[in-house]
């Protein structure tokens, strides 16, 4: 005689409830079964049959998937992720008990893994007043506040990201992006000329009904800022969840951060996490054949690339900067341990600041900090707006890349198999922390280093330093 399946899944039975706003009470009326019988089970002292699975699913008009797909795992590939801290090093913790923890105690596990990101988010704040000095920092900095508040995060939301998912089907279905907000939103889309919206690139007019664009944008711009709006309209309860969890940060801090996921939220949809992570593993993470795939940009991909770090399907870690040709900084993304500068110059010998005098070429290049780190650096120019001439451009560079042991993933070093991580150039984070002391590049002293006085003596290196 066959025997009925029966699991245990009484931390999941009851976060459904409380979802669903019932008492014990309520659920036990509803399933004819006895209140105590719906302690016992919440309590993981009996199992969910597939009777009551069936009944669960009927009564509450839910998808099987819902109630029975596996959350665990999820927090278990989340917590595992944050177990990896070099914190808990010598804290031996095997797969099972995490899983064991993740599946039975998902309230703990949610609020271990606040804790964890709130205690990241300090560490970094603690990085940037110490890269300063405690009498200059500014721990209010909105900028700074929100690369620390991505920074803790690794650059990933989940929940942004399923989000942004399930709309990209929903567009992907409807046939495009305009169509979609037509039949979903009655939404139309017009392209005047630039004049018409008075230096706004986009414009979303509630009382018409209608999203207004320059036309002067490309493609991939249009597209991104069609998803960029769907995301304000669709996801902005999910953005503002996601926002509220970040700790410390100020007005200004919100605001920026809402914007910029907000974009994380229309790089979802245009390039949905599945679908991305995927193209991006089998067509060796070269950027502009991802672009082409997606219609998206250079800078649009390699920023998307950073993101894919959802727990259990992570691709490459990447870090991400832009900076103008005045080497300012206008976006920096760490999820490959990068050491970048806080504060002060980046190091010229990167090839990020050379790619200027060759417009829009990719340069590929080995870095090696000072304490032996390899990094593999991908860099090509950008440019932001013109569309029309006499319209302003904007030109600035972009780096991507990742540590060594990804590298040999990533179709640019397969495809120059004579550039090895022997070659690699030898650069400093900053030059105030930088101790190559014979290097003529350098802008200013290493701090603790005794400079020498020139009166008899002047090497090729900007300074000299005692050796003692």
């Amino acid at each position: 005689m066959a025997t009925e399946r029966s699991v245990y899944m009484g931390p999941r039975l009851k976060r459904l409830r409380r979802e669903l706003g019932l008492t014990q009470a309520q659920v036990a009326g509803d399933l004819d079964v006895s209140p105590s019988y719906v302690a016992l089970l919440e309590r993981n002292q009996r199992p969910l049959t597939a009777d009551l699975l069936l009944r669960l699913a009927r009564t509450y008009k839910m998808d099987l998937s819902d109630i029975a797909g596996d959350g665990g795992a999820d927090y278990a590939a989340r917590l595992a992720a944050a177990l990896k801290d070099p914190m808990f090093a010598d804290i031996d913790l095997p797969a099972l008990e995490v899983t064991d923890v993740a599946t039975s105690f998902p309230g703990i596990s949610e609020a271990f893994l606040r804790l964890h990101t709130a205690w990241a988010e300090r560490q970094l704040e603690l990085a940037d007043r110490g890269a300063l000095g405690s009498d200059e920092a500014d721990p209010t900095d909105p900028v700074a506040e929100v690369q620390r508040f991505l920074a803790a995060r690794h650059n990933y939301f989940a929940a942004i990201d399923d989000a942004a998912e399930a709309i990209a089907a929903k567009v992907a279905e409807a046939g495009g992006m305009t169509p979609y907000l037509r039949a979903a939103h009655s939404l139309r889309v017009r392209r005047p000329p630039a004049e018409v919206l008075g230096g706004s690139q986009r414009r979303y007019d509630r009382h018409r009904g209608e999203i207004l664009l320059d036309d002067t944008l490309d493609t991939a711009s249009q597209t991104f800022q069609l998803a960029l709006q769907l995301a304000y309209i669709e996801l902005s309860r999910t953005i503002d969840a996601s926002v509220k969890a970040g700790q410390r940060m100020s007005e200004p801090g919100r605001t920026l951060a809402r914007r910029a996921l907000a974009n994380y939220a229309a790089a979802g949809i245009v390039m949905p996490y599945a679908a991305f992570a995927r193209a991006a593993e089998v067509r060796g993470y070269d950027i502009e054949a991802l672009g082409r795939a997606f219609g998206a940009s250079f800078e649009q991909v390699a920023h998307r690339l950073t993101t894919l770090q959802k727990p259990g399907q992570e691709r490459v870690p990447f870090f991400f900067i832009r900076v103008d040709r005045a080497g300012n900084v206008s976006k920096r993304l760490d999820g490959a341990g990068f050491p970048f500068a806080r504060h002060g110059g980046a190091c010229p010998l990167w090839s990020l600041h050379h790619v200027f005098s060759t417009p829009r070429q990719i340069v590929t290049q080995w870095l090696e900090l000072p304490d032996g780190k390899r990094f593999f650096s991908i860099a090509r120019t950008v440019t932001a707006g013109g569309g029309g001439f006499g319209s302003a451009r904007i030109e600035r560079a972009v780096a991507l890349g990742c540590a060594a042991e990804h590298a040999d993933r990533l179709v640019y070093t397969r495809m120059q198999p004579d550039l090895t991580p022997d070659k690699a150039t030898p650069i400093g984070v900053t030059c105030r922390l930088c101790q190559r002391i014979d290097c003529a590049a350098r802008s200013a002293p290493p701090v603790g280093r005794l400079m020498l006085a020139e009166d008899y003596h002047r090497g090729a290196a900007p300074f000299t330093f005692d050796d003692r």
